[in-house]
């Protein structure tokens, strides 16, 4: 079980985990699960860190999208946000990249989840390794990461 995993069965929230064969020449982690889990690229999201000037956040967003940073720093109240820095993503979250699950972060960081994610009945999220997603409400999400929904994506 990863940390993820773990803090969602401490909850007792509804989820499901799913695993599938990762292959380390794909370029996209999360349109890797997409595909091999056979699920709507829609309902898969992706854990990103930013850092906020000395603040880590995390972003969840669709796999398909990318990261509008003036919409996560103007959610967080920033100025501006940045893509952390890789070495500082994993010291912090506990998580190689590729793996990087809002859930169970060896350090808890604000959240923001795309605004997408709330009209879904579930959503895939990493486990908290490559090639392994769980499944869970985008409101059991926000409420185990303390998440806050706002529009994300570019």
């Amino acid at each position: 079980m990863t940390p993820a995993i773990n803090a969602a069965k401490k909850a007792k929230i509804a989820f499901t985990v799913h695993e599938y064969e990762h292959d380390p020449s794909c370029a996209s982690y999360g349109l890797e699960a997409a595909e091999k889990l056979n699920v709507d690229p829609e309902r898969v999201f992706k854990t990103l860190v930013a850092d906020l000037g000395g603040e880590l956040v995390v972003a969840v967003i669709p796999v398909e999208a990318m990261l509008g940073l003036k919409h996560l720093a103007k959610a967080a109240g920033s100025k501006k946000a940045a893509m952390a820095d890789k070495a500082l993503v994993e010291r912090t979250t506990g998580y190689v990249l590729g793996g990087v699950s809002p859930l169970g972060q060896r350090k808890r960081l604000r959240t923001f989840i795309d605004t997408s994610a709330q009209p879904l009945p579930t959503m895939h999220v990493s486990a908290g390794r490559r090639g392994l997603e769980i499944e869970l409400a985008p409101a059991d999400l926000a409420r185990l990461t303390g998440g806050i929904f706002a529009e994300l994506r570019q």
